[in-house]
């Protein structure tokens, strides 16, 4: 495993994926075979297609070695940088973060999203992203927004983070009917929360500067983000939103362009404070106020550490930056196996800014965590950092 310094001169080793039965290897071995056959059901590919998803597949078995990206993808310059070190060397032998993000991109190509020709542009995850963004299920996740109003200030700022947070694993409504306050309260499943501190951080930037949001999952996920922005925005917690999404299709669910503006439309058309609250931020589009940002390395296999100078200098100018969801949160510290107890401080350190971090666990890196937390969550037995019912958010000013 190859090993990295953080800022405090301690070392942690790399997550990969070739320990047979973790996380890791079970992404690889099961969950990246098994998305290939979901694609192919989803959508019908013509021959050439299939083709290529074949020989995908048999790339990324066990024991398959690493093959270069075609020099006819429109960023294969940069992806030759990214793999110099790793074309040619088993698949779950190299470092977790930067597997699961080639794949990623080798699916893509295998489909000819880049392609001239009837199939490029086509998002292979749409139509998973879109039946979930039209289910019943969202229809009652946007009525309770009707309740908010009659909340005290801080229940609002509470249940919209919460939500937020939790995605469509503990809605808006769950957060409304609980009756949390999230000010010093112990929410179940939250094994490290600065709530307070992260509403302080934008209550100290009065009148609000701009503040960066990170994006994760696209469809009924986005919805509670893009709640979460209209509040700070017309609260006066920030001036400007600018929005970071993915460039093209990404793991899954990742937020892209056209996914902001199926959610926003989504609102648009639905009854109630939903709406107003789909129109206000449609409005902040158009005056500039909601910015979409789509920088090339939003895709890259990279941790943050690694950021271009200009993206360094846009969440350096801002009040804070929102890392949301698991994967931003292991580019952001780092994808290896920290002890659960190494300070977050310590490995968000070369952040350019206040940075936060509001995550589901469902991968194995986790920091920042009191002993006494860590001690309970162990002696449960429990698989706490992947299985999704534990989460945290995670402020460094």
């Amino acid at each position: 495993m190859s090993r990295s310094t953080s800022a405090d001169g301690g070392q942690a080793p790399t997550v990969v994926s070739n320990v047979v039965g973790s996380f890791a290897w079970g992404v690889l071995h099961d969950r990246h075979p098994a998305l290939i056959e979901r694609v192919r059901q989803a959508t019908a590919y013509p021959p050439e297609q299939q083709r290529a998803l074949d020989a995908l597949l048999r790339e990324i078995a066990a024991g398959g070695l690493i093959e270069a990206l075609g020099d006819m993808e429109p960023d294969a310059a940069d992806w030759r940088r990214w793999t110099k070190e790793q074309i040619g060397r088993r698949w779950a032998d190299v470092p977790f973060l930067w597997a699961e993000s080639y794949f990623y991109r080798k699916l893509l190509a295998a489909l000819g999203y880049f392609a001239p020709g009837a199939w490029r542009g086509i998002d292979p995850f749409s139509p998973f992203k879109r039946a979930e963004l039209m289910g019943a299920a969202v229809d009652a996740e946007l009525a309770t927004l009707d309740d908010l109003p009659g909340l005290p200030a801080s229940r609002q700022d509470s249940a919209l983070l919460h939500a937020s947070l939790w995605g469509n694993r503990a809605d808006l409504g769950f957060q409304l009917s609980t009756g949390l306050s999230g000010m010093g309260e112990r929410v179940p499943g939250l094994v490290a929360d600065d709530s307070a501190a992260f509403w302080k951080l934008l209550e100290d930037n009065r009148p609000g500067g701009k503040v960066c949001l990170v994006a994760d999952n696209a469809g009924p996920e986005l919805l509670p983000d893009l709640a979460l922005v209209d509040h700070m925005l017309t609260t006066g917690r920030a001036s400007s939103v600018s929005l970071h999404i993915k460039p093209h299709p990404y793991f899954v669910s990742d937020a892209t362009t056209s996914d902001v503006v199926d959610c926003l439309a989504r609102m648009c058309a639905a009854p109630g404070r939903a709406s107003e609250i789909g129109m206000r931020l449609r409005q902040a589009v158009t005056a500039g106020r909601l910015l979409l940002r789509a920088h090339p390395f939003a895709w890259a296999p990279l941790p943050y550490q690694h950021m271009p100078v200009d993206l360094r200098e846009d969440f350096a100018s801002a009040a804070v930056t929102v890392m949301k969801g698991d994967l931003n949160y292991r580019r952001l510290v780092g994808d290896r196996h920290w002890p659960a107890t190494t300070p977050f401080a310590t490995v968000t350190a070369y952040f350019p800014g206040p940075v936060a971090a509001l995550r589901t666990l469902k991968s194995d890196v986790v920091t920042g965590l009191d002993p006494h937390v860590v001690t309970e969550l162990e002696a449960t037995g429990s698989a706490w950092r992947t299985s999704g019912t534990h989460a945290l958010v995670q402020v460094r000013a």
